[in-house]
């Protein structure tokens, strides 16, 4: 026999057995009641109630028993059947299924036909599968006073965005997407209530931040708090995305204006598709500011954002957006690779001093098989810049290029390189640059575009940057602007080296010995005796400053044989122990 008590002070509320009642394991045999709460006691197994000990509205203090129940084989009793009718979770299912791409049907086939993707389907490929978690979806638009309620779950899923956290190859990381489909993109306010979320829960931990960012600015038509704002200025959301100090990684695709545009122009790494156009204002604003009548297209289509800085990496579309997310993210993560043969880059300098190479080659060349990523490709041509591994370990690459004005650095190539520094500082990234150029590019024209402030700018990097630095001169290290691709002077690097090839001087040699020389060459009447004499000079001036002598002045570290420059390398970040992330931030430009 079990003899069945009360577990705690309670009053009895239902008693729906009697004695000698049959009963299968699992059938209440009594209800009680406390703090408004029901508790079923149920048969802990087979058998024949005995004694009923309690009546309905007894007042229970704990321990008494209750009933008892004598175990026995019943027959023709039919098992207890399980609770079925659950309304809060057909309500919950219904409400799920409105947040998939399914439930707006017409929105999502238009989207297709224009070659882009749903937010969910960018969310879906970006994040590690079953890793994501997201907050905030049940969230719709801020217009219950004036709009159906049932129409708003259908039509505004999430307020038009997809936040939450997952794991990217097995980092975990933040994201918000923009569903372009709910009102255009434009942000409502709890779209900004739930960036403004996430941005704190990714800040706890300084998660990076994945923002898919299309549509157009503020929602006027939020009548639920329309009474209590008069223009909304005091949002948050671009603040607080601002100052993140994990890494922000902004992906534009489609129309992308006002709002969107300025979020996306405080990422530290701007990447845009063919078929995107960014700007701070769409048709719109546009027309409404008096200034015509425009078509979107017409506003910040790629082509003319890359040529002018905007956008550091141009894909063919959101898939290829993604995938090069996934490689960015991946940086920290060092990776195992093989051996490779270095005498490529023992013949990619010409011996001819005064002929140009392309210093692509000798980056695909120096770094491991298809790990370079090239930043801002259209502008600042002067200067290379991108992501590389060498022997599995991710670093920033930085390089002149001598193709485009012999590899002096312009307005644009400074800007570029500078901001590239920040980039790296900001994300804990070594940076290796590889230094050719006669200096920074002098002249009248070149002052009009405010050469000595934006030259300027890759002292400053230079000197405030936090992680170790590797210079090596290939060829040309002339004057301030080798200085300030060695981070501010030879000095400042880890290491600083040079190949056979390389030569360093305060200036260009033949610039240097015509201001030097001037007077000299003047007295020699005889041009062809003028231009030997030049000659000479030049040839004397260059075997000084080439890179075996300039070292055994100790002007930098060493001499390296370009065969073994992926070792040298590695072996200098290694010795510098290891990086972390600055706190400080890249500016926009």
């Amino acid at each position: 026999m079990t003899v069945l008590r009360a577990e705690s002070a309670a009053v009895v509320a239902e008693v729906p057995v009697t004695a000698g009642t049959k009963v299968r394991a699992g059938t209440v045999l009594l209800v009680t009641e406390l703090m408004k709460m029901r508790h079923d006691i149920r048969a802990p197994h087979d058998g024949i109630v005995g004694q009923v000990r309690v009546t309905v509205g007894q007042e229970l203090l704990g321990g008494e028993p209750l009933l008892t129940l004598d175990p026995a084989k019943v027959e023709g009793v039919a098992e207890m059947a399980a609770e079925t009718a659950r309304p809060e979770l057909t309500d919950f299912e219904a409400r799920m299924a409105l947040l998939k791409d399914s439930a707006l049907p017409e929105a999502t086939a238009k989207r297709h036909a224009k070659g882009l993707r749903t937010a969910r389907e960018n969310i879906a490929d970006l994040f590690d599968v079953g890793s994501f978690t997201e907050y905030g979806a049940l969230a719709i638009a801020a217009q219950r006073s004036r709009r159906d309620l049932a129409k708003l779950q259908t039509q505004t899923p999430g307020d038009g965005i997809i936040c939450g956290t997952g794991t990217v190859g097995g980092r975990p990381v933040a994201a918000m997407a923009v569903d372009y489909r709910v009102l255009a993109g434009t942000q409502g306010y709890y779209h900004h209530k739930k960036m403004d979320r996430l941005i704190e829960v990714a800040g706890r931990d300084a998660l990076p931040i994945v923002l898919f960012a299309e549509g157009g600015g503020g929602r006027p038509n939020d009548y639920d708090v329309g009474q209590v704002m008069a223009a909304g200025l005091n949002i948050t959301s671009f603040r607080h995305f601002a100052t993140h100090k994990g890494p922000k990684i902004g992906i534009a695709a489609g129309y992308c204006f006002a709002g969107n545009a300025a979020l996306f122009g405080v990422c530290d790494l701007r990447i845009a598709t063919e078929q995107s156009f960014v700007g701070m204002g769409g048709p719109a604003m546009i027309e409404g500011g008096g200034l015509g009548v425009v078509k979107a297209t017409e506003v910040g289509p790629s082509e003319v954002q890359v040529k002018n800085g905007v956008i550091d990496l141009l894909t063919g579309d959101e898939a290829e957006a993604v995938a090069a997310t996934r490689r960015i993210l991946a940086l920290p993560q060092e990776l195992e690779t093989q051996e490779m043969d270095g005498n490529a880059l023992r013949t990619l300098i010409p011996a001819d001093r005064t002929r140009a190479y392309d210093m692509r080659q000798v980056i695909t060349t120096l770094a491991d098989p298809g790990s370079f990523t090239e930043l801002r490709r259209g502008f600042g041509t002067g200067m290379i810049t991108g992501f590389a591994r060498i022997g599995g370990r991710a670093m920033g690459l930085l390089a002149n290029n001598p193709l485009h004005l012999g590899g002096a650095i312009d307005a644009a190539a400074a800007d570029k390189g500078a901001r590239f520094l920040q980039l790296c500082d900001a994300w804990g990234l070594p940076a290796l640059t590889l230094c050719d150029t006669p200096g920074f590019m002098v002249g009248p024209e070149v002052e009009k575009t405010g050469q000595v402030a934006h030259v300027s700018r890759l002292f400053l990097a230079g000197a405030h940057f936090a992680q170790p630095l590797v210079t090596v001169i290939l060829r040309k290290g002339y004057g301030l602007g080798a200085m300030a691709m060695a981070g501010g002077g030879f000095d400042r690097p880890c290491l600083c080296c040079a190949w056979p090839s390389g030569e360093i001087g305060a200036m260009g040699i033949e610039g240097a010995v015509r201001l030097g020389y001037r007077d000299h060459l003047a007295a020699i009447a005889d041009e062809q005796a003028r231009q030997a004499e030049f000659q000479r000079l030049v040839e004397e001036m260059l075997e000084r400053g080439r890179a075996l002598n300039a070292a055994s002045f100790l002007e930098f570290d060493a001499v390296i044989d370009p065969a073994e420059t992926r070792g040298v390398i590695l072996r200098a970040l290694r010795a510098a122990g290891p990086t972390r992330p600055s706190g400080r931030y890249p500016d926009a430009w």
